[in-house]
């Protein structure tokens, strides 16, 4: 690593800089989006973690290619990668979790461990992610696509990291829901895909939010 990893950096800075350490923190459920302004030894306080083992376990973390430092890349790219590797493949995804969700809920509706709500709770998640991009796309993207930036841009920005908020708690929810994503013995296949989906959908939706709030809004709103 070219940069020194630190206990009292935030975990959005090292997200930022180390885009690797993502994956430590998904591990450890640390927030780095949403919670990304908190020191990695205060976030590591409350959860009862040791910050030298998580610094150290960043450090070990091979990145599978190589990473992008999206601080260092122009506004328009990044406007573009989100759109392409997050917008659409949410909405493809979205929408077999929440039919495998409903599915569970029919079939195994008797059973204790049953994940009851979960359907109802993805479907408000549909529906506000859904309305949350289609802003974006409509309003916020275009406006920095044509180069408006700074003062511009500060109240379409300060709105999309509001509802970053909402979604954030939707993903607490929607992990105790589905018991931290660990299926009970007696769960079918699609019970266990589906858990496998959300947790996928978690991180996802993490990278996602930290890449437009500590990069993409910083960069922009710095003009």
């Amino acid at each position: 690593m070219t940069h020194l990893i630190h206990t009292n950096d935030t975990l959005a800075s090292l997200a930022t800089a180390h885009p690797e350490a993502t994956t430590v923190f998904l591990r450890h459920q640390l927030d780095f989006c949403c919670g990304g302004g908190r020191k990695l030894s205060d976030a590591c306080a409350t959860l009862g973690l040791d910050p030298a083992k998580i610094v150290a376990e960043i450090a070990a973390e091979q990145a599978p290619h190589e990473v992008i430092r999206w601080d260092k890349r122009p506004v328009e790219e990044l406007v573009e990668h989100i759109l392409t590797r997050y917008h659409a493949p949410l909405r493809r995804e979205l929408s077999g979790l929440l039919e495998a969700a409903k599915k569970i809920e029919r079939v195994h509706a008797a059973k204790p461990s049953c994940p009851h709500g979960l359907a109802a709770h993805l479907a408000q998640v549909a529906t506000e992610l859904e309305e949350h991009m289609t802003k974006e796309e409509q309003v916020l993207f275009p406006a920095l696509r044509s180069g408006a930036r700074g003062q511009a841009i500060l109240m379409p920005v300060r709105v999309m990291m509001r509802e970053h908020d909402d979604h954030g708690a939707n993903l607490r929810k929607m992990r105790d829901l589905a018991t931290d994503f660990v299926p009970p013995p007696e769960a079918c296949a699609t019970w266990r895909a589906l858990y496998v989906g959300l947790a996928k959908l978690e991180g996802e939706l993490m990278e996602h939010i930290h890449l437009e709030n500590n990069v993409l809004f910083v960069k922009a709103l710095a003009h």
